[in-house]
């Protein structure tokens, strides 16, 4: 299974903003510390806004901060939130699977990934920044 851009890019907001030190970047700022594009920097950080996972103020002093939920945040949840309740694969697509009647596999892959997501519920966005994450991503985003 492979996530999208935009959850590899949520959780990356998280982790960034898990480790700052009193300080309130930017999306910009963030966006280029992690050397991707501003636009769909902005689209997940106002997701992850819309979700409560953190705070974005505007004007002088403003920036992005997380929130104690964003802290306590399951990565199983936000990864569903991205990613979202779909099959793996698309057996009723444009050209449905001639299979799909009697299939076995579509049922195996849906436990499969079912096993991902709860491998993933009980660490939270500040397990994955315990040392040494966090005072790694500490020494990138500063080149940003």
């Amino acid at each position: 299974m492979r996530l999208l851009r935009s959850t590899d890019l949520a959780l990356r907001v998280l982790m960034r903003l898990a480790v700052v030190d009193g300080t309130t970047p930017t999306t910009r700022d963030v966006a280029a510390a992690m050397e991707v594009p501003y636009t769909h920097t902005a689209k997940v950080v106002a997701e992850l806004q819309h979700m409560g996972l953190l705070e974005a103020r505007r004007g002088r002093g403003g920036g992005l901060s997380l929130t104690e939920k964003g802290r306590t945040a399951s990565v199983g949840a936000v990864v569903r939130a991205f990613e979202g309740d779909g099959d793996v694969v698309d057996c009723e697509g444009a050209t449905p699977c001639p299979l799909s009647s009697g299939c076995r596999l579509r049922g195996a892959l849906r436990r499969a990934q079912e096993a991902f997501y709860a491998s993933l519920d009980p660490i939270t966005v500040s397990d994955i920044v315990a040392a040494p994450t966090g005072p790694l991503l500490l020494g990138i985003s500063g080149r940003g």
